[in-house]
């Protein structure tokens, strides 16, 4: 199993120099791309290599995919990405019916293919506004898994819950189409506000003891990111996190 750390949340950290050297030194081999470190992708692979680590996974998002797939093909060539994950969509781009929702997926398939023809897979990752109804009942991932079948799914459990609804119950229904999973915690209420409510993985209240069991059991994850959207202390949160992960599978493997 690989531990690796989504580099968005080391964000207001700079330098990339000083952050990849700190990951490297807390344990991390793997690290998981975003926008922010492909304005520059050879200077950042090569601080990559001096700190032995390695990008499997990187978020790409959905105009790139579908207006300039060359470009997203070279970056992910010069990083070695194997997985390309689209991670968001912005408020007003977000389809309000299950029909919008049903054409997203349709859009999603098509870039599943033009990613399979890079021999790279193509996932998709959540957040809360998923898992809200539309007016008609329909849940949004459930379109989206139902009716984009050749997807993968880089599984946020935190967004699941923070959406609503229990990651258990989606971990059993569609583990199959889990590929990775994003390893974050919500803080007990009324504490790290300035954290905009999130922890330090293992401090917060998710079951992640017994979801490292389940996603060890009912899915094909390869791949455990950890997350923290606005940590105040990025050594603190990415050391506690691979410290976490490592105990939570342990356990999981008992």
């Amino acid at each position: 199993m690989k531990f690796s750390f989504q580099l968005y949340s080391a964000r207001n950290f700079q330098p990339w120099s000083e952050v990849l050297s700190s990951l490297s030194d807390l344990g991390y081999r793997q690290v998981e791309g975003f926008g922010g470190v492909y304005e520059n992708p050879a200077s950042i692979k090569a601080m990559m290599d001096d700190n032995n680590l390695s990008m499997p996974s990187g978020h790409f998002d959905i105009a790139a995919l579908e207006n300039d797939f060359a470009k997203v093909d070279e970056i992910a060539g010069i990083f070695g990405i194997s997985k390309i994950v689209c991670p968001f969509l912005q408020p007003g781009s977000r389809p309000e019916t299950a029909d919008g929702w049903r054409d997203l997926a349709r859009r999603l398939s098509a870039v599943s293919d033009t990613v399979s023809t890079s021999g790279r897979s193509f996932a998709w990752h959540n957040h809360d506004f998923e898992f809200e109804a539309t007016p008609d009942g329909h849940i949004p991932m459930q379109v989206l898994l139902d009716d984009a079948p050749t997807i993968e799914w880089e599984a946020d459990l935190a967004w699941i819950v923070r959406g609503g609804s229990d990651p258990f119950a989606w971990i059993e229904k569609y583990g199959d189409r889990i590929s990775a999973v994003h390893v974050k915690d919500i803080a007990v209420e009324g504490d790290c506000m300035d954290e905009d409510g999130w922890a330090d993985v293992g401090q917060g209240t998710m079951q992640w003891h017994r979801l490292f069991d389940a996603v060890r059991n009912r899915s094909r994850c390869e791949l455990f990111v950890a997350e923290h959207d606005n940590p105040n202390d990025l050594n603190r949160f990415a050391g506690r996190s691979i410290e976490a992960m490592r105990s939570f599978w342990e356990l999981a493997n008992v």
